[in-house]
């Protein structure tokens, strides 16, 4: 074993042995994927799947529904690839669905991302050190630099789904006054709550895609027979945006005491218009503040030339004439 530690050390500096110790774990870990791959399925499972429906054992392999190959290897490393608490497992989905991704292995294919970013992260990191880092005699830099692009590979899908996640919720913030109006005119006009949805999903679409989505999904939902509270909630949770939930905790509770909805809608669309002034006003206030600083760099110091330049020079002429024989 010494003999080995010394030769790694003398081929790959002192941080050799590391470097070879991670590199004999990434080897493992890209020969255990080709044979769970190759694992025959679960006896128990195929009798599982002679019982199931007819309607889902002859689904058409070209529909919709159909998740592809791709998707289809990952159901072997479910067990590796989603969590085992169900309250975790909710939570990841519903970040997933507030980010967009809607899809039944949204969970497995963001874990899987996970994974696979966080193995090229420490791949890179050793190609980094062997490449550059030969002659290095700091072996925590050589651990830090490893275990960091693998730490940051790791937890880039999350940090992905975040920023798409509060990109999304912004649109929708940004866009749900104008369609609050539209929807206020459509009901005021005569038309149903479904179809006042609808009409503005279509109108928006090109301005606000997000929001307009959002709508369709409500009508779509709606039409196929689900109950309106049920599909209002659903979309609060979808959004995670605070104006959304209380837009439908005013059209739910305006269905529950059976008040007007139009009257609802134009109560609210009012306090919608208000908050927008005043967030409006508020990036207003905060401009002379965010003003100061680029003042201060940019501003002050060709005014300190100005001002005090002409009196420095003369002051240096001064002294040189004066210390001059």
């Amino acid at each position: 074993m010494d003999t080995i530690i010394t030769y790694l050390t003398d081929l790959l500096g002192p941080a050799g042995p590391y470097i070879a110790l991670g590199a004999v774990g990434i080897f493992f870990v890209f020969l255990s994927v080709p044979i769970m791959l190759s694992q025959r399925p679960d006896p128990f499972e195929r009798i599982k799947g002679v019982h199931e429906a007819p309607s889902k054992r002859g689904r058409n392999p070209d529909s919709l529904r159909n998740t592809g190959s791709d998707i289809a290897q990952l159901d072997r490393f479910a067990q590796y690839l989603e969590p085992t608490d169900q309250k975790e497992f909710s939570a990841t989905q519903l970040k997933l669905v507030q980010a967009g991704y809607r899809s039944k292995n949204a969970v497995r294919t963001f874990h899987a991302s996970k994974l696979i970013f966080g193995v090229a992260g420490l791949l890179i990191g050793t190609v980094w050190v062997l490449l550059f880092e030969n002659d290095s005699e700091n072996v925590q830099k050589v651990v830090l630099i490893i275990g960091g692009l693998g730490f940051a590979g790791y937890y880039l899908p999350s940090y992905w789904i975040d920023k798409r996640r509060d990109q999304r919720q912004i649109e929708i913030q940004d866009g749900f006054p104008d369609a609050l109006d539209l929807l206020l005119i459509c009901v005021e006009a005569g038309q149903s709550l479904d179809q006042s949805i609808q009409k503005v999903a279509r109108e928006i679409r090109h301005g606000y895609p997000v929001l307009a989505e959002e709508f369709t999904i409500i009508a779509n939902e709606t039409y196929a027979g689900k109950d309106r509270a049920t599909v209002l909630r659903d979309l609060s949770e979808r959004t995670g945006v605070n104006d959304i939930k209380a837009f439908v905790t005013v059209l739910v509770q305006s269905a529950t005491f059976g008040t007007p909805i139009g009257e609802a809608l134009r109560i609210y669309a009012a306090e919608m218009r208000d908050k927008r002034v005043t967030k409006a006003e508020e990036k207003a206030n905060t401009l002379p503040t965010k003003m100061t600083l680029a003042t201060m760099m940019f501003t002050v110091p060709p005014l300190l030339v100005i001002l005090i330049g002409p009196s420095m020079y003369s002051i240096y002429l001064y002294l040189g004439a004066a210390g001059a024989p």
